[in-house]
């Protein structure tokens, strides 16, 4: 199914919120006493499954090296490495060997990040490789190609659009040497999800390969290599409800292999020897290790294998039925307010994940998120998002420079500084969003109730009131 087109059932079963850590921690507000903070902005950081940490509370004791170790505690953490990367393959939806008309399967390799990702892809690209990215992306896809011809394609209104524009650019390259096309798979700014497999099918028609980054949604929605027919994909633990530095480029081995190590060191070499003249020689592996030199991080590893585990067994229908929900609670209880705008590129009504940006007339979002924070106990994210380009366009321009905490939009003609951003996923409660809810509409309606000054560029409560 493409990733444009999934269907927002309301008959599906809604379960409860999964447990995560810190869902009880409290925190004080200026206006007097505490109050359970409200943790929106899974977009950036989603917090632990409850799951994912007892596996790795379990496992710590027998915590030991990878691959090279002959102790017992070596071999369980070898073995739990490898378990992991069969897990991640079958959580991705990974093509077997000779799947995908390729003549090989696809590796799962390691990483540290969506960053780090598609920075090993982008050092692997071959000579001559020409990359296009939609300026809608984040700057972990937008800015690794420092090495490759870059054509930067304009924001599509539409995923039809967004296929077409493609489609065009493609079709206009020249030579027509090797290519890639890098694309979201969900929105970080605007939850929206993109024509995945639609743009696959026009990115191999024309001879060129694709990458998937899946940060913002694999934690959402299910994400398949074979289903999409995309070459790569990326993602992230730390959105994943892993938190413990881990990240995957899983996909087509042959640029991989042939690619110099990304990182040089010891586990991506087979064979190292000294010549006679003192110079060293050096076999690297052809397989995932040539891509994770050092000592691997087998925790956090352990941990997004224990994420992808959690996910696949409660069920990404009812976890996507449930997430349906609380973004219409959200759009429902601001629809009347005229002062806030959602920020969007495929209009309102487009499928998305559980990620809204939005402006509030006479508001600079720097001080509407401190004031949520501070006067409510609610955490969102507010600015550029790493996606300068999409932002600024959506906002309808850049930026001016930030001053104190004030008002823009109340002058005539004045652009907002930035946007707000709520996210949410498996381990919202309900009221945590109806909370943000109330708060938004009490603050447009009645203001802050607090003073708030700005701090090394950020707004922050007033502490000499």
């Amino acid at each position: 199914m493409s990733v444009s087109t999934v269907s927002t059932a309301a008959d599906r079963p809604v379960r409860a919120p999964l447990p995560v850590l810190g869902r009880d921690v409290t925190v004080p507000l200026v206006t007097g006493g505490e109050v359970v903070h409200a943790a929106l902005d899974y977009a950036a950081s989603a917090p632990a499954l409850q799951r994912v940490w007892d596996d790795v509370a379990a496992y710590a004791p027998h915590y030991g090296s990878v691959h090279r170790g002959a102790g017992h505690l070596s071999r369980l953490s070898t073995d739990l490495f490898e378990d992991a990367r069969r897990t991640v393959a079958e959580f991705l939806g990974c093509r077997l060997e000779g799947g995908g008309g390729r003549g090989e399967g696809d590796q799962v390799v390691f990483t540290r990040s969506t960053t780090d990702s598609l920075n090993l892809l982008a050092a692997a690209l071959p000579d001559g490789c020409e990359v296009f990215v939609f300026e809608t992306e984040h700057h972990a896809a937008l800015l690794p190609w420092r090495n490759a011809r870059v054509t930067c394609l304009d924001a599509p209104s539409s995923p039809r659009q967004a296929v077409e524009t493609l489609e065009r650019a493609l079709a206009d390259r020249h030579p027509h040497g090797p290519a890639l096309v890098c694309v979201t798979g969900a929105s970080n700014v605007t939850g929206e999800l993109w024509p995945v497999r639609e743009l696959a099918a026009a990115a191999h028609a024309h001879g060129a390969r694709i990458v998937l980054d899946a940060a913002q949604l694999a934690p959402h929605r299910p994400v398949s290599v074979r289903e999409l027919d995309v070459d790569w994909v990326a993602l992230s633990g730390h959105k994943l409800y892993a938190p413990f530095g881990s990240g995957v480029l899983a996909g087509r081995a042959d640029w991989l292999r042939e690619a110099e190590p990304y990182l040089a060191g010891g586990g991506a070499s087979r064979r190292v020897t000294r010549r006679e003249d003192g110079t060293v020689d050096v076999e690297w592996h052809d397989g995932a290790a040539r891509h994770e030199a050092g000592s691997p991080n087998v925790i956090g590893v352990h941990a997004l294998a224990s994420a992808c585990r959690a996910l696949t067994e409660a069920g990404f229908d009812t976890l996507a039925a449930r997430e349906e929900q609380l973004i219409r609670t959200v759009r429902d209880g601001l629809a009347d307010l005229p002062e806030v705008r959602f920020l969007s590129l495929f209009g309102d009504d487009a499928p998305r994940v559980g990620v809204l940006s939005f402006v509030v007339a006479g508001w600079d979002g720097s001080h509407f998120a401190a004031a949520l924070s501070a006067e409510y106990g609610i955490g969102v994210r507010d600015g550029l998002f790493c996606a300068h380009p999409l932002v600024r366009g959506l906002l309808g321009g850049g930026p001016r420079d930030r001053g104190e905490c004030g008002a823009p939009g109340t002058v005539p003609g004045e652009k907002a500084l930035g946007a707000v951003r709520v996210s949410f996923g498996v381990g919202t409660p309900d009221e945590h969003v109806e909370r943000f809810v109330r708060a938004v509409r009490e603050l447009v309606r009645d203001g802050a109730r607090w003073s708030y000054r700005t701090v090394d560029g950020r707004c922050v409560p007033d502490a000499s009131r």
